[in-house]
This record gives structure tokens, sequence and C-alpha cells, in this order.
């Protein structure tokens, strides 16, 4: 499946109702709490990080991402055990680079996402653990067939969440 590249007057930007806006990622942010505690095997997934990359390509505005990057990374911090803003700036960043890619690309179809979500599954996790180990300084272990993997399945679960909120989008 070939990534192609889009001219701005093929552009389709969409907008989502109120309700879908704050309620989708604060289901997520609930979920990613929560689901792990008792599904130990679902701490591989990064829920937030996926609706963080869904809503920034779908608006296609890098201001837009990059706030919606922050918010939703901000309250994932809230209620972790890490100091606030690790996520926060990871998610920072991922918003406005999904939104930035997404004004670019084709990332309607399937394997476009699927590469996408990869990448920045795989750029989050970077950001994040230089954050860490360089400004907060905390000790963690980088491993890259763990990053992959998680980034495999993030993005195989990605492709399916996307599809899926894609019947939430209004054009504009």
């Amino acid at each position: 499946m070939p990534i192609t590249y889009t001219s701005g007057e093929q552009i389709e930007v969409y907008r989502f109702s109120i309700p879908v806006t704050v309620g989708v990622p604060l289901l997520a942010l609930f979920l990613q709490a929560f689901l792990p505690r008792r599904f130990p095997f679902f701490s591989i997934f990064d829920l937030p990080l996926l609706v963080t990359i869904f809503f920034a390509m779908a608006r296609r505005n890098p201001i837009s991402g990059l706030l919606t990057g922050a918010a939703i990374g901000l309250v994932q911090d809230m209620l972790g055990p890490y100091p606030i803003g690790l996520y926060g700036i990871a998610k920072t960043v991922v918003g406005y680079g999904a939104s930035s890619l997404g004004a670019k690309l084709d990332v309607e179809n399937a394997g476009a996402r699927l590469l996408v979500t990869l990448g920045f599954y795989l750029v989050h996790a970077a950001v994040y653990f230089m954050v860490a180990r360089g400004m907060v300084n905390l000790t963690l272990d980088w491993s890259w067939s763990h990053g992959i993997l998680a980034g495999l399945a993030n993005a195989v679960l990605g492709v399916g969440l996307y599809f899926a909120l894609d019947k939430f989008k209004q054009r504009t």
C-alpha cells in the first residue's frame, strides 16, 4: 500500500463534535489508567497516544495537534506516578508531527496509518525516554526489541481504532 503525497487542494480537514472531542480522550485515559491493573498485558498499549495521533491527523492543523497532544499528555501525567510533564512533552511533539504529516500525506488507508502510528510510537518513546533520563533523571532502560514490538502492537490496534473513530468525523 503506497503512501501518496497529496496537494493542498486535495486535503480534507475534519472537525469533531464537542462530546467526541472531550469524551474520546477521556475514555482513552480512563481505560489506560485502569485496564492495565486488571489485565497486565494491556500495559503495552498507549490509547491516549493513539487518540492523539488520530485527532492530529484528522484535523491537519499543527497548532490543534500540539494542543491536543499537550492536553492529553498532561492529564495522563496526572493519573500516573511520574512527574507531570513527561507524557505532556512527548505527546505534544507527536501531536504536532502527526498533524503536520497528515497535511502532507494520504493517511486514510490502512497501510499509511500503520506506518505512521508505528513511527510516531517510536518518536513518542524516544522523546519520553530522553526527557525522563535527561531532564528528570529517572532510571529507565531502552530496549529496541520491546519498543518495536510495542510499536507494532499499538499500530495494529491503532488502525482498527482509527477506522472506528472515522465514524465521528465531520467535514469542514
